[in-house]
């Protein structure tokens, strides 16, 4: 239950953070904000603040902001609606929600360099047979120094230099042993392996365990900020670099993309693990919600400017047929894409066979 309650509060907090980008850019640009819209569905509560209706509704998975004059069936020229501002201030308006999920990115990614956080060193506690590292001659207590000769400090750098290899690849390790170092040549055997969430993905292996000796990693006011805002840039190339990749068939978008069920089991995982793990949880969220919300497609952010970005070059409004045409096309799209990656979490975590033999 507690477990469900932080899920609601992440997702909650992710939402509002990114309506409220949209909100207070709206009213500083001076527009007037008709609704501000937590969730859909069945409305739980609503209460009239001067112009601006609050609205909280059942379903936790989306929201929005109903700005006057948006759309030109109900425009009527009054400064204080949205389609009487410049392009550039509408741009910003509808900027500011992606810009509100990086900035509190950042916050997130800052506090945790800045408070501090555990990391596991490169000793290796355990050497698995019939893997490389048993065939090349490590043992346990060997710690890894560098792998291709980049230097490797803890075992989340071991990994991410060893992971994306090939079955057979060849790496070299340089390893310290009782203060003499040494160097081994160990192949690669690829591995299913449980991600993050709960998902089974081939990665590359050479069979060592950590020992599980920890260091507590912590960093200056400033070089915590630098370290924050590096992690979000990091993170939104690596995202885009796997939404390329899922447009040319390189990857596969039931292996890549989770929905409402994987972030419930990161969740629960991240609830046993403490706050710092919680909050790397929504720095990384608040990234992938910018991310995805930047991409043009209709109904999402990215598809507005897109919107805003055609209108600029024709010199005019499209037509509120042509926009709600293009809008269906978006909200259809988007759809489709939920449902896929819905069902997807249904068959990774064993719920759909349940399904399935239930209706039997």
């Amino acid at each position: 239950m507690f477990s469900f309650l932080v899920f609601l509060f992440i997702v909650g907090i992710l939402i509002s953070i990114h309506e409220f980008g949209h909100f207070i850019m709206a009213k500083k640009m001076g527009v007037k904000v008709e609704k501000f819209s937590l969730g859909f569905g069945p409305v739980i509560f609503t209460k009239k603040i001067k112009d601006t209706e609050y609205i909280i509704s059942l379903i936790p998975f989306g929201g929005y902001v109903k700005l006057a004059g948006d759309n030109l069936l109900e425009y009527k020229g009054r400064p204080d609606e949205y389609l009487s501002k410049s392009l550039g201030q509408r741009s910003l308006i509808v900027l500011m929600g992606p810009v509100l999920n990086y900035l509190m990115a950042i916050f997130c990614f800052w506090a945790i360099f800045y408070l501090g956080y555990p990391m596991l060193t490169t000793k290796i506690g355990e050497v698995l047979a019939d893997y490389g590292a048993k065939q090349a001659g490590l043992l346990e207590g060997d710690i890894v120094v560098k792998i291709d000769g980049k230097s490797v400090k803890y075992w989340e750098d071991l990994q991410k230099e060893i992971h994306p290899k090939k079955e057979n690849d060849t790496v070299t390790l340089e390893v310290l042993r009782q203060n003499k170092t040494y160097t081994f040549e160990v192949k690669i055997k690829e591995k299913e392996i449980l991600d993050v969430f709960g998902r089974n993905k081939k990665m590359g292996v050479i069979g060592v365990r950590p020992s599980g000796d920890l260091v507590f990693v912590k960093h200056s006011l400033f070089s915590s900020l630098v370290g924050g805002f590096k992690k979000v840039m990091d993170l939104t190339f690596a995202i885009y670099g796997t939404i390329f990749r899922i447009i040319l068939g390189k990857v596969s978008l039931k292996e890549t993309v989770t929905g409402p069920l994987g972030l419930f089991y990161f969740t629960k995982e991240a609830v046993k693990l403490g706050f710092i793990v919680i909050l790397h949880l929504v720095a990384v969220l608040n990234v992938s919600l910018a991310v995805f919300n930047l991409l043009p497609i209709p109904v999402l952010d990215g598809g507005h400017l897109l919107l805003l970005g055609i209108e600029k070059i024709r010199g005019k409004y499209l037509s509120h047929k042509t926009e709600e045409i293009i809008n269906r096309i978006g909200l259809s799209f988007i759809i489709t894409i939920a449902l896929i990656i819905f069902y997807n979490d249904l068959s990774h975590f064993g719920i759909w066979s349940k399904i399935s033999k239930f209706l039997k």
